[in-house]
């Protein structure tokens, strides 16, 4: 029983350490893990960016206001490819584009047009920050992002960490320009058990947090209930 037991756990740890099985992504997204310690200097800085700006998405609308050519003023949406069409410029590629960056994409797509324009670009209709929960977590779902929140904040929200839950490989997913995700593990527990939640990490519109389950809850059905207690209080899981 014992060989049994230990080879139940060996391929458990396993699965969940194969982060990418466990957790649903577009298939048109490449994942980069990162399983290094939050605070490590090699850090992925983006997962640390304070008040970030918003980036445009497919479907977002804006105006263009040229101060001194208002005949080029123009309502323009994001089209499915991410490209727009502007007015006397044709197409232009924008999705993920912040608006400081929109604004120099616009004047350099009409630079053979107009000289040196001055442009006020406004958001219109835009999709609204959020967050999503996945996992062993008591109330999964996609969430408002309101306020600046941090990884432990948003569990709580989301119901806290079920029975389940592995607190200690919170993985972070984060959506990083032209696609794909960075993915960031999170101790959890280790925050929470020392009080210290200066290594928290920020949320930013878009991310996806994710509660493996722990080894302990995949190998139960598997254990004699007389043994359970044993188990339990040997604490190896």
């Amino acid at each position: 029983m014992k060989h049994v037991v230990a080879n139940l756990t060996l391929f458990t740890m396993t699965a969940i350490g194969a982060v990418g099985q466990d957790v649903a992504v577009p298939t048109d997204r490449q994942v980069s893990t990162s399983p290094i310690s939050v605070g490590s200097a090699t850090t992925h800085p983006g997962l640390h960016e304070r008040n970030p700006r918003y980036r445009l998405r497919k479907g977002d609308t804006f105006d263009l206001d040229f101060a001194l050519s208002p005949e080029f003023n123009q309502t323009v949406a994001v089209q499915p490819d991410g490209y727009v069409t502007l007015k006397e410029a044709g197409s232009i590629f924008v999705e993920g584009q912040t608006v400081p960056e929109l604004t120099e994409t616009v004047k350099a797509a009409y630079a053979k047009t107009l000289h040196d324009p001055v442009i006020t670009i406004t958001l219109k209709d835009f999709e609204k920050p959020y967050f999503i929960a996945a996992g062993q977590v008591a109330k999964p779902g996609k969430y408002d992002l309101r306020s600046d929140l941090t990884v432990t904040e948003a569990v709580a929200i989301a119901g806290g960490f079920n029975d389940k839950a592995k607190h200690s490989q919170v993985v972070l997913f984060r959506p990083v320009a032209g696609g794909g995700y960075e993915a960031k593990l999170l101790n959890a527990k280790k925050l929470l058990a020392t009080r210290n939640l200066s290594e928290d990490i920020q949320l930013q519109p878009g991310d996806m947090l994710y509660v493996p389950q722990n080894a302990f809850s995949k190998i139960r059905p598997f254990l004699p209930t007389s043994s359970m207690s044993a188990y339990v209080g040997s604490g190896i899981f």
